[in-house]
């Protein structure tokens, strides 16, 4: 059986489109990927689509912009700020936001407004989410036993989530999780 696709007009791209915003948060090149993906799978499925569909995305993002549902700011301090509670390298961090469309003024400026809420400078920004990676991660002093055998691996792990080696291995050979407490 052949699955019938709905016609792509400029009312669908508008529900599509605050369908997608209520369950998510995005960034407005965010939202126009998801509405060009919707647009591709009916041209796959034969669907008809109306003309000009790329200005008609580009107006519906438009009014969500306007209207204040979207903000790529707004969006990339708290996907910063989420990504560093969960151990994110400021490196990886970086790429997600710019991966999510997000221009990399944006996400200079999130990165500063995180240092801001956090009261850090960049390093201890870095540091803690270091830490943070680690205890989540159970790496280093985290480990419940056999540190040793796998400090190798552990600093893999840290390299791997975009921390500098120096930093891995400070995180990876300290004695206990107390002296992660301070930078």
């Amino acid at each position: 059986m052949k699955r019938i696709a709905r016609p792509i007009t400029a009312k669908y791209l508008q529900n599509a489109a605050a369908f997608y915003l209520e369950r998510y948060a995005s960034s407005a090149e965010g939202l126009r990927r998801v509405l060009r993906r919707r647009v591709a799978k009916a041209r796959m499925l034969d669907a008809p689509i109306m003309e000009n569909v790329e200005q008609a995305i580009e107006a519906v993002v438009q009014k969500f912009v306007s209207a204040g549902l979207l903000d790529d700011a707004a969006f990339a301090q708290t996907k910063a700020r989420a990504l560093h509670r969960r151990g994110m390298s400021g490196r990886l961090t970086r790429q997600r936001l710019q991966a999510a469309g997000v221009d990399s003024d944006t996400v200079d400026g999130a990165m500063a407004s995180l240092d801001d809420e956090l009261g850090t400078d960049p390093a201890q920004r870095e540091f803690k989410a270091a830490a943070a990676f680690a205890r989540r991660r159970r790496l280093g002093p985290y480990r419940a036993r056999d540190r040793d055998g796998h400090r190798t691996r552990d600093l893999a792990s840290m390299a791997r989530a975009g921390f500098a080696y120096d930093l891995a291995r400070r995180i990876v050979d300290a004695a206990d999780p107390a002296a992660l407490d301070e930078p």
